[in-house]
């Protein structure tokens, strides 16, 4: 379990958070002094991505935002869950909704630089030099990690690479000829750098991480950016890197990519797991010795399993073998933390609360003979029909001419007429498909007890955090970014070489197929259901400023009709409708970017351009009630 060990990850971030290093009282002329500042410099700059990952989610968690904005999560929630349904609908609540990232990811971005810029401080010894550039790997990786996610989110943003800032880092850079060439030399940097030791299972980078950040970099650089639909079939020019400590080259090709991914399958050690399920934590070895007590309750679904592929068995769940990087969580939230970012409850997978179940009408609520063995959340962000939908049609099709059965589809999904048969709509419920999200759903023990503990409660080591509430509090389940099923489904899209694609369908147990471009992206939206990927792939499958029938689009419009159940009325079905316009429209209009902070617009002084799409005297970029 990572529940204890993650503390010594990110303990020392608590002094750091919200504090930018630039601005603290001690000089960059003295710190860092010594290895331990270095250490907590880094543990800050990492701590970004908890406090994007836990506590106000529906603020500033980009991954649950990206399953939102894609064909396989509606907006859903409660009437009053508002700014998650205006993501699904590509609109704004308000001008600057969408700032607390744009604030986050900036500040990773200065942490990061900060210790690439005084590293060289601390009086390193000829034995420390593989620790020194580590180190210095780690913070150049997190930079250009950062940059990534930030202009995914918002495109041309301004480029700033050192605490000094110049007139022109505050001018808005290109992301496609400026940004990205920064970010893959970051990542360079950071491959020829760091080490293998660190970084497997411990929440930090290594060297494999950045070779597969390198290729996912790349991969949407070539497709976004460049209109490379299909890699197997076609490249990108080489893309020219920034000269720096580390990067030794002068660019980056689709064959450096494809060297650095076959590197991580011959050289990083790491394997898929056994049975798919052993990467959620329903799949715990207490829920499963529920399934074999005899004692009445039993959730079915993991009975098969053998007992040492549980979450919480060696080498399974957290830190396990598939798992390259993460975000790691700990029994430390609290009310009481605060601060710049807002950061209380970032020790929590919130995640889990936002897809939890909103747990039936308010008389069943917490009464979990109605849905356990999973508990109550705040139901946003559903599935889709249409994923069920694509998934059920894949499976009777079958990919190798018959049909079959998909495990990842029930280990993903939960299908709540057939699994929770006594499971209730609450009143103000909109957008419900019928479905919830399996793999991060919060799991409970013992559907009799009362106080509705959490499963983490009864674990080896556990104690529950400050917080004082569990279903907020103590979520622990690492956050996947990176898994070794990615590594090897990419390769298979930049090579057509099927070996690596049916590796993952065998785990899968379904049919080995030939490559097919359509076969990947199936593969990808099966396989990382619900991990924060699925919209970015839409986008570098369809490039920017493309038709109305191009992938992305066409299957963001395809929500429009499904059935929906609203207002806890399941007699009498809704259909899906965009909230202003279309999907098509929005997605065309915006290219999939999300409104820069007018806050920021507007400090720029004309540096910084609004995104085309949004402007904000267009009723069809402003959230409108539908229900």
């Amino acid at each position: 379990m990572a529940v204890l060990a993650t503390a010594t990850v990110f303990t020392s971030c608590n002094d750091m958070l919200d504090t930018d290093p630039r601005k603290t009282e001690v000089t960059d002329a003295v710190f860092p002094g010594k290895v331990a500042d270095v250490e907590s410099e880094l543990s800050a700059t990492y701590a970004i991505m908890n406090t994007m990952g836990g506590g106000d989610s529906d603020n500033q968690n980009i991954w649950f935002w990206w399953e939102v904005m894609s064909d396989d999560c509606y907006g859903s929630g409660g009437l009053q869950d508002n700014k998650v349904k205006s993501l699904h609908h590509l609109v704004e609540m308000n001008v600057n909704q969408y700032a607390k990232p744009y604030e986050l990811l900036y500040g990773g971005i200065a942490r990061a630089t900060t210790t690439i810029e005084t590293i060289d401080n601390v009086p390193w010894t000829d034995g420390q030099k593989s620790l020194r550039n580590q180190l210095l790997g780690e913070a150049y990786f997190m930079r250009g990690l950062y940059y990534l996610w930030l202009t995914q989110l918002f495109g041309d943003v301004p480029l700033i690479t050192s605490s000094v800032i110049t007139p022109e880092m505050e001018e808005e850079s290109d992301a496609a000829t400026k940004i990205y060439p920064q970010i893959l030399s970051d990542m360079v940097s950071a491959k020829n750098l760091m080490g293998t030791q660190r970084g497997h299972g411990d929440g930090h980078a290594n060297k494999y991480v950045a070779e597969a950040f390198i290729a996912r970099a790349y991969m949407f650089w070539a497709g976004f950016y460049q209109g490379v639909g299909e890699l197997a079939k076609g490249s990108a020019p080489a893309i020219e890197l920034v000269e720096q400590e580390g990067c030794n080259v002068a660019s980056l090709s689709k064959d450096d990519v494809v060297t650095g991914l076959k590197d991580i399958v011959s050289n990083g050690g790491y394997k898929l797991l056994e049975d798919f399920r052993s990467l959620w934590q329903y799949s715990n070895s207490l829920l499963w010795d529920e399934a074999h007590d005899g004692e009445g309750h039993a959730y079915e679904f993991i009975a098969d399993m053998d007992r040492k592929n549980c979450f919480d068995q060696p080498g399974m769940g957290n830190g396990n073998s598939e798992e390259l990087f993460q975000v790691q969580f700990m029994n430390a939230s609290s009310w009481n933390i605060g601060g710049t970012y807002n950061a209380q409850r970032m020790y929590s997978n919130y995640i889990s609360v936002f897809w939890g179940l909103r747990n039936g009408s308010t008389a069943q609520n917490g009464d979990r003979n109605f849905t356990y063995p999973f508990n109550q959340g705040w139901g946003q962000g559903t599935p889709s029909c249409n994923i069920w939908d694509d998934w059920s049609a894949a499976e009777r099709s079958g990919g190798a001419g018959k049909e079959y059965t998909d495990l990842r589809k029930r280990a993903s999904l939960i299908d709540l007429d057939n699994e929770l048969e006594n499971y209730t709509y609450e009143k103000d419920d909109c957008e419900e498909s019928g479905y919830s999200v399996k793999k991060y759903a919060e799991v409970n023990l013992d559907a009799n007890d009362a106080n509705n503990k959490s499963w983490w409660d009864k674990c080896e080591g556990y104690s529950s955090s400050s917080l004082g509430n569990e279903m907020q509090g103590d979520h622990f389940q690492d956050l996947y970014l990176m898994r070794y099923s990615d590594v090897l489904l990419m390769l298979t899209e930049l090579t057509g070489d099927k070996q690596y694609m049916n590796q993952v369908q065998r785990r899968a147990g379904v049919p080995e197929t030939d490559y097919s471009l359509k076969a990947v992206q199936d593969e990808r939206r099966w396989e990382f259901a619900f991990e924060g990927l699925r919209f970015n792939d839409m986008r570098r499958w369809t490039g920017k400023d493309c038709s109305n029938s191009q992938y992305a689009p066409a299957a963001l419009q395809a929500q429009r009709g499904k059935q929906i159940i609203c207002l806890g009325d399941k007699a009498n079905k809704r259909t899906m409708e965009h909230m202003t316009c279309s999907w098509t429209k929005r997605y065309t209009d915006t290219n999939g970017f999300l409104a820069k902070p007018q806050s920021e617009i507007v400090v720029k002084n004309g540096k910084l351009k609004q995104n085309p799409g949004w402007d904000a005297a267009n009723p069809e970029t402003q959230y409108k009630t539908l229900y």
